[in-house]
């Protein structure tokens, strides 16, 4: 019977630890992500969003990271403001950067499921993190020139390729600090 209690209770520990963590996450982005940069060339301000959910994978894996940043959005989508420049509601969706708000979801499916699969290597992580922007910026930049009535290569020139350097450095950062994080928190 103490067997069973100590089964349950340790289940119930994980997933205390689990709910908390992923909360953890979700507040995180929704410090983090409004504190943005802008750019005078684009309406895509600079922010570490992408950052917060690269390591949430390392953290929460696919799954829950991506739960995590469900919550984030709906607690946008209500209004409360989390999104860049300290903004929030429906109007960010269909503003010119909703595009990447959206594709930031396939970051945390994508960059996830790279590391889950390949068991937390970091060339994978790497691999699936590029992969990951690579689709949150087909998404932004599709929307981008939507928005904007732009061609395709001018939304890459506004939305994309002054953004390569440091998603690159954001990526390298969460790929060596990601792991040393997962470890402490487990």
């Amino acid at each position: 019977m103490s067997s069973t209690n100590n089964q349950a209770s340790s289940a119930s520990r994980l997933s205390t630890q689990s709910l908390v963590l992923t909360a953890l996450m979700t507040a995180v982005t929704c410090i983090l992500a409004p504190m943005s940069i802008p750019i005078p060339f684009s309406p895509v301000p600079l922010t570490l969003t992408n950052f917060v959910l690269e390591i949430s994978i390392f953290l929460l894996g696919w799954k829950k990271a991506t739960a995590s940043f469900i919550i984030y959005l709906l607690l946008g989508l209500c209004g409360l403001p989390v999104f860049s420049g300290f903004s929030g509601g429906v109007g960010k969706f269909a503003g010119p950067t909703g595009g990447y708000l959206i594709g930031f979801l396939f970051l945390t499916v994508i960059g996830g499921l790279f590391a889950e699969h390949f068991h937390w290597k970091r060339s994978a992580c790497t691999v699936g993190m590029v992969l990951g922007m690579a689709v949150t910026y087909a998404f932004g930049t599709a929307w981008l020139c939507f928005q904007l009535n732009l061609s395709f290569t001018a939304g890459l020139f506004t939305g994309v390729i002054p953004y390569l350097p440091g998603d690159a450095v954001k990526i390298a950062l969460a790929v060596a600090f990601g792991p040393v994080l997962k470890k402490r928190v487990r």
